[in-house]
């Protein structure tokens, strides 16, 4: 969707007691890390770099210096740092590996990218109970190292490795998702992409970012482990593979995966009910106190992902994965079901046709507050907003600060932002909270433009009415998801007994023997079926009464036997006779038609 020339910056909509109230903040695409309040005043802005920023109680701020050299470096954080709200360093890492670029830098790097933990919070964002320590304590670390492993490609590689350093900066625990390759679940048409071409990016001469690994936490306490579910111990790690639509679970201990979905979205019926997760990040297990506990959430960016076979979107396999729109999911790490869900759908738009109006195919995030809403970074467009459990934006802020260059494309990119207490920030008066109402888009004028409305309209005789339901050109998903249609007729359940899962259409329908059965398979809300139902109900009473076993499947709410009975379009009308199916008919039939088909059962 084209974006306006002109549109609002800054707060355009705040609701106070709507909203979890505190400070905001964010990475800056080029001009460092802003720190701001409900209403978007902005309370303090350090020239630094971050991805993400994090506040730490007392006004501690934490991020890095600066990056490697592009011509050697892809998102290779210098170092880390913490600084305290007047810009002083007050802890720093930065050995991670010793750096000899020719002509460029020469120094020891940390090579920090996308994600890192303090002790005493799992997540970085705000949990009552659970503040990171800001003065002592290890610390998570997400870093690359450039590896060569013929067994993945023989091309350079950019591997994702995790270290946990203690304050004087030793590393203690390391961790390289390279030896844990074989645990990722590629089939072979992956691995045969992979190996031809592992995301190749321009630095160091040509490097595989053949992963991207763009988040990693800790569990936490949570009830899964607490009942006696050892995946899901509170020191290990969860994290995801942005370029595999890989989400993943590791024990610290052993160093295992021992939680997985993904690459394939197609593997399990729970996979598939969830839906192709593509180019996600921020993927965290909601923690121990606030709403949703032991929940994962992740943003769901859409866009491209994944390796595997060619298709018409992918000539070659790579980024073989593609969707125009995002989502936020939160389920359940045990049976998969989502819990909750932000689309473009629950914000009004319609899928495909304004589904672009909620997506963002890189960077974002979800944050989960202490109130039930959830901070949403719509990142590539530089938009925030609060979403209350209901799905009302309750808050938004676009970013006003862009990228500086003259001659290519401005961009407001807002990596990931955080919402932290007033509290956190004790150099500050609690702010103001002054209520932002919406405007009306329709009819906001800039100075010297035209107001709303024609001077003059005209009633044209014969014009009709437009209607609530316009068709379009392209099929909106719920006009494909025919079971919200309205019902139109019902179905004598006395006449046609219903069949209800798999169980019972082996009880009722292959494991009968008395009698062939025929079934129907149809819905309620089908005029077709509207139209059949009678003709065939009075054949079966009148001219073949007693002849069969009589059932009903409704296709809206049995799919995995419409799946396996291969059914398509209905009305449907199948015999079986010994758990083998004889003979079917589709669509209406008049009244000789029907009993013709009846009578050739038994012929």
């Amino acid at each position: 969707m084209g974006q306006p020339f002109v549109f609002p910056h800054g707060v355009t909509v705040y609701d106070p007691q709507k909203c979890w109230n505190g400070y905001t903040i964010v990475p800056l695409i080029n001009d460092g890390v802003l720190l701001f309040d409900m209403n978007g005043n902005e309370v303090r802005r350090w020239n630094m770099h971050a991805m993400p920023p994090k506040l730490l109680p007392g006004g501690y701020v934490m991020g890095l210096s600066g990056y490697r050299h592009p011509d050697y470096g892809m998102q290779d954080g210098v170092n880390l740092i913490e600084i305290d709200y007047d810009g002083n360093i007050v802890w720093e890492f930065d050995r991670f590996e010793h750096i000899n670029d020719p002509g460029r830098d020469h120094r020891w790097m940390a090579r920090q990218h996308h994600d890192y933990q303090r002790e005493g919070n799992p997540v970085g964002y705000y949990v009552p109970g659970m503040d990171a320590k800001p003065l002592e304590g290890n610390t998570l670390i997400l870093v690359h190292q450039t590896i060569k492993n013929p067994a993945i490609s023989d091309k350079k590689l950019l591997d994702d490795a995790m270290i946990e350093v203690d304050w004087e900066g030793n590393i203690l625990w390391k961790w390289s998702i390279s030896e844990h390759f074989d645990e990722l679940g590629f089939d072979e048409a992956a691995k045969n992409v992979l190996a031809r071409d592992p995301n190749m990016r321009s630095s160091d001469g040509g490097v595989g970012d053949y992963l991207h690994v763009n988040c990693m936490s800790y569990l936490g306490p949570n009830k899964w482990h607490e009942q006696g579910d050892m995946r899901f111990k509170p020191d290990n790690i969860i994290f995801d593979c942005r370029e595999a639509n890989i989400l993943a679970i590791l024990d610290k201990e052993s160093g295992k995966i021992v939680w997985k979905i993904g690459p394939d979205f197609n593997a399990t019926p729970e996979l598939r009910k969830l839906g192709w997760i593509i180019g996600q990040h921020h993927f965290h297990m909601i923690p121990k106190g606030l709403p949703g506990e032991g929940n994962l959430m992740v943003f769901d960016n859409g866009g491209w992902g994944g390796y595997g076979v060619p298709n018409p979107g992918s000539r070659n396999g790579s980024k073989n994965a593609l969707r125009d729109y995002s989502r936020v999911l939160e389920f359940n790490p045990i049976t998969l079901e989502v819990v909750w869900k932000l689309t473009p759908k629950e914000l009004n738009h319609a899928i495909p046709t304004d589904a672009s109006k909620f997506y963002s195919p890189y960077v974002s995030s979800a944050q989960r507050l202490p109130n039930g809403n959830t901070l949403v970074t719509e990142g590539s467009d530089g938009r925030i907003i609060e979403v209350t459990a209901d799905h009302e934006i309750v808050w938004e802020w676009i970013s006003p600060y862009y990228t500086h260059n003259e001659t290519s494309p401005k961009n407001n990119m807002i990596y990931r932002g955080y919402r932290y207490p007033y509290s956190y920030v004790p150099q500050e008066p609690t702010p103001e909270e002054i209520a932002i109402p919406r405007i009306d888009n329709t009819t906001f004028r800039m100075p010297n433009a035209g107001a709303f409305g024609a001077k003059t309209v005209i009633d044209v005789e014969g014009s009709l009415p437009y209607y609530q339901d316009v068709a379009l050109c392209v099929a909106t998903d719920d006009e494909e998801d025919l079971s919200l249609r309205e019902k139109v007729f019902s179905v004598d359940t006395e006449v046609f007994d219903p069949v209800n899962g798999m169980a019972e259409w082996n009880d009722k329908v292959l494991k009968q023997q008395e009698k062939p059965v025929l079934v129907l398979f149809g819905a309620e809300r089908c005029v077709h079926c509207k139209a059949l139902h009678p003709v065939l109900e009075e054949a079966l009473q009148e001219e073949f009464a007693n002849s069969f076993l009589i059932r009903y499947v409704d296709v809206d709410a049995n799919k995995d036997i419409v799946a396996a009975c291969h059914v398509q379009g209905i009305p449907v009308v199948a015999v079986y006779r010994n758990g083998e199916e004889l003979r079917r008919f589709h669509g209406e039939h008049d009244y000789d038609d029907v009993c013709d088909f009846l009578d050739a059962v038994f012929a």
